[in-house]
């Protein structure tokens, strides 16, 4: 089995997640007591927070660089990004790094492109939705991205900083992105990414009457099959 370097903590709540999924997914696939051979370099996110605040690109890549650059010289196999926003970073980061990184939006495009659906609606981060990195990897495997409003992008993102980050999940939020979710739908997303690996923990599949594509379940399995092979 192969060792992954998890780089997380952006947010602590959704690296919590990595970890637990990502062991009961080994252990689904191996059985016994087998569990995930795994590292994981958790950032205080308030560090990186500030940098954003300061449009400043360069610290953020240069912390993430940092990060698996000492999971490198543990010994890891492959590197994994516990958050969809962190892969702006990812093909900077990728030129800067010995090992391979386990894409997030590569792994989703995989998943949406294998049940068949062709417009998909996007949910995360201000920069998930409006920035490139994400979408032009979908729209490389033939999936067109529908994104939300203005007004909406914004209530998003706040609701993920403001609340889910903190692990703070409310009903009137929760009922804010089914409609969202519901007005992406009627202009024609065929499924919806919770492409915020803290929505899922605010919205399951059982609240929606389209697809959702949990990007953390996802981007879990995506590792499971790296590290086992």
């Amino acid at each position: 089995m192969k060792t992954i370097g998890l780089i997380g903590g952006t947010g602590w709540v959704s690296t919590l997640e990595y970890y637990r999924l990502l062991n009961q997914e080994v252990n689904s696939r191996l059985g016994g007591l087998n569990a995930a051979k795994c590292l994981i370099y958790s950032f205080n996110y308030a560090e990186i927070a500030a940098l954003n605040q300061e449009n400043n690109h360069a610290g953020v890549l240069k912390m993430v660089t940092d990060a698996a650059h000492k999971l490198e010289m543990c010994g890891v196999d492959g590197i994994a990004l516990c958050a969809n926003t962190l892969h702006f970073y990812a093909d900077d980061l990728q030129s800067q790094i010995t090992k391979p990184i386990i894409h997030i939006a590569s792994a989703t495009a995989d998943e949406i492109k294998r049940e068949g659906y062709l417009t998909i609606g996007l949910l995360g981060t201000k920069m998930t939705m409006e920035e490139n990195f994400y979408k032009n990897r979908l729209k490389d495997s033939g999936i067109c991205t529908l994104i939300p409003n203005d007004r909406e992008r914004a209530f998003i993102h706040r609701s993920i900083f403001n609340e889910l980050l903190k692990e703070i999940f409310i009903d009137t939020t929760k009922q804010r992105f089914l409609e969202i979710i519901s007005s992406l739908k009627q202009q024609g997303a065929e499924g919806i990414v919770l492409g915020c690996t803290e929505i899922p923990l605010l919205i399951k599949q059982k609240d929606v009457d389209i697809p959702v594509f949990n990007t953390l379940e996802i981007h879990v399995k995506a590792i499971a099959d790296f590290a086992i092979g």
